[in-house]
């Protein structure tokens, strides 16, 4: 009597895991990681559907739902009878492959396609949809503040929900928190290299922003209290989590000294904090506490869900436990955008009541602590500061036979798009740098493609400068 062979058991695979998310995506992830670290190689035959389904013990049509997404992420070509096969990589092919839009990556273990369409139809059942088609009152409903309650805790324990404000975004809070605080003419204190979003509001509102020096820890509390005393400053910018571009986190002693420094000169700090919530993944545990929780009365908190769920869920909640500010504050919100999109904003608070933004936030760390691993293996030896654990950006200094605009051209020839440092520093000597964004290339092994070939650019010599025709 012949006997079955026994099943191969291909060297890729992984195991399945009980909080993975649905197990054809956790296939299609299994593949995506063998690409992007060489255990599975372009032009590698796949097993037979049936085959894997019987091997991971699960039925065809998750086998064929995880070859289906595998394609459409263009790792896998089809070759009629002959079988599926691993897909050379596109990298060339693309127009460009983007690392400087800072975003999250897509959620690993979450087909949030389905999350999509599951929550908007909570949304609708539960809502009056006269009410999402109609003027609604800026500053969120009830149940949008204690949703932001909510999304707050981690970082201040129980909130009151009187203090939060949802508005449409993080920049437009930080453009009412300007108006509200300082006057047309005032300085605006900040580190030199800094989110370019401040510049931009400051400059247009009439207001100035005035670099204080920092060093490791971030900016020096000597130099705060010596650029408060000169330049009779009211506020101070500071994102001090996850640093962008820097990547560097504050530590807690430091954030102790700027809040006191800040508090003898009788100036207000604005605390632009969108990537807490990635700085670990206990990140309670590994992220410093905020300065709105050290100086709760002198610091003015935003938190975006932009930077650590997705760009499109436009929310972001301040936290204002000042009465006369909080109204000042939601006049300026009003004169700049008169209210959120009420759809938007009731998906938001679903997401956040019914636990659903944090399935979605544990699998956006889940993949960025996968990409800065990839980004660690692929740029080794090269000075970069990684945007820890979790993070999404990383802050690489340049070897010095390279500038960073000598860097950002020439990678654009080879289809990658990088941000140099002067996007972030306006002086005269930026630091020479880029930061790379590691979520705006959705698949993983683009993203790899896309690393080795900045990481080989960077161990060439930049061309030399054309002469010029006389």
């Amino acid at each position: 009597m012949t006997r079955t062979p026994p099943i191969q058991i291909p060297s890729w695979l992984g195991e399945f895991r009980a909080d993975g998310g649905p197990r054809y995506l956790q296939i299609a992830d299994f593949i995506e990681r063998a690409l992007s670290d060489g255990r599975l190689q372009p032009g590698d035959r796949l097993p037979p559907q049936r085959s894997l389904a019987a091997r991971l013990e699960v039925d065809l049509t998750t086998v064929t739902r995880a070859y289906d997404e595998a394609r459409r992420r263009h790792l896998l070509e089809g070759r009629g009878a002959a079988g599926t096969y691993a897909a050379a990589p596109k990298v060339e092919l693309a127009p460009m492959l983007d690392l400087g839009m800072n975003i999250p990556p897509p959620p690993a273990g979450v087909d949030f396609d389905d999350m999509l369409k599951l929550g908007l139809s909570q949304v609708l059942m539960r809502t009056d949809s006269d009410l999402l088609m109609s003027y609604q009152l800026g500053g969120g409903s009830q149940a949008d503040r204690a949703a932001g309650a909510l999304w707050l805790a981690p970082m201040f324990g129980q909130v009151d929900k009187e203090h939060v404000v949802a508005c449409p975004g993080a920049q437009c809070a930080l453009a009412a928190l300007i108006l509200a605080l300082t006057r047309p003419g005032d300085a605006i204190l900040a580190e030199s290299t800094i989110y370019p979003g401040l510049r931009s509001a400051a400059e247009q509102l009439g207001r100035r922003v005035v670099a204080v020096d920092a060093d490791e820890d971030g900016m020096r509390p000597d130099a705060l209290e010596k650029a408060c005393r000169k330049h009779r400053a009211r506020l101070v910018y500071l994102n001090p989590t996850l640093q962008n571009p820097t990547a560097r986190t504050m530590p807690e002693q430091r954030r102790r000294e700027i809040a006191q420094t800040a508090i003898r000169c009788g100036a207000a700090i604005v605390e632009d904090d969108p990537y807490w919530l990635l700085a670990g993944a206990a990140a309670a545990a590994s992220a410093p506490p905020p300065l709105a929780r050290l100086a709760p009365r002198h610091v003015y908190y935003i938190s975006t869900l932009s930077k650590c769920l997705a760009p499109g869920l436009r929310t972001a909640f301040v936290l204002l436990p000042d009465a006369p500010v909080r109204e000042r504050f939601l006049q300026a919100l009003r004169s700049l955008v008169l209210m959120p999109s009420p759809l938007a904003s009731a998906l938001v608070t679903q997401w956040i009541h019914d636990g659903t933004a944090q399935r979605l936030l544990e699998g956006v760390r889940e993949e960025a602590r996968a990409r800065q691993q990839l980004a660690a293996q692929i740029l080794a030896g090269l000075a970069f500061a990684p945007g820890g654990p979790d993070g999404i950006h990383i802050w690489l200094t340049l070897p010095d036979y390279w500038s960073a605009g000598q860097l950002v051209q020439a990678a654009h020839a080879e289809g990658l798009a990088v941000t140099a440092s002067d996007a972030f520093d306006d002086s005269a000597r930026p630091p020479n740098a880029i930061r790379i964004s590691l979520g705006s290339v959705r698949e993983r092994a683009r993203l790899a493609g896309a690393l080795r070939k900045l990481s080989h650019l960077l161990g060439r010599q930049p061309p030399a400068p054309r002469a010029a025709v006389v």
